[in-house]
């Protein structure tokens, strides 16, 4: 009997939910050590480096809500709603790339309108 590899989807669903519960560990736990990351704010490489990234994210959610998730055998999206101290209703997502039962790379998109119209009321 082989092994059979979980899907992308299935991984992405995994990881997102661990993140969006505070599971920090868990979700890093989805991720390749040679991880690429496209990030609004800018790219981010390497394990060390998506922790930091997400890390101090995650910590300071105040709530999370998946949306959802689509994905084939390789590749997923994720879609998400957070609110954070700073700021309410976050909408994000994320496409992901699995290889070997990992997240190699990551395009995460979110709406910063959000962070900017509370940073200018104060």
């Amino acid at each position: 009997m082989t092994a059979t590899t979980a899907s992308a989807q299935q991984i992405a669903d995994e990881y997102v939910r661990a993140w969006l519960g505070g599971e920090v560990e868990k979700a890093l736990g989805l991720i390749a050590e040679d991880v690429v990351c496209e990030a609004p704010t800018g790219q981010i490489t390497g394990l060390a480096a998506y922790r930091q990234f997400l890390e101090p994210f995650v910590t300071t959610l105040v709530r999370g809500e998946l949306v959802d998730v689509l994905g084939d055998e390789d590749h997923a999206a994720t879609v998400y709603v957070v609110d954070t101290p700073v700021a309410k209703d976050i909408r994000g997502m994320e496409y992901l790339t699995v290889t070997g039962g990992k997240i190699t790379h990551v395009i995460s998109v979110f709406d910063l309108s959000p962070m900017i119209k509370a940073k200018a009321q104060g």
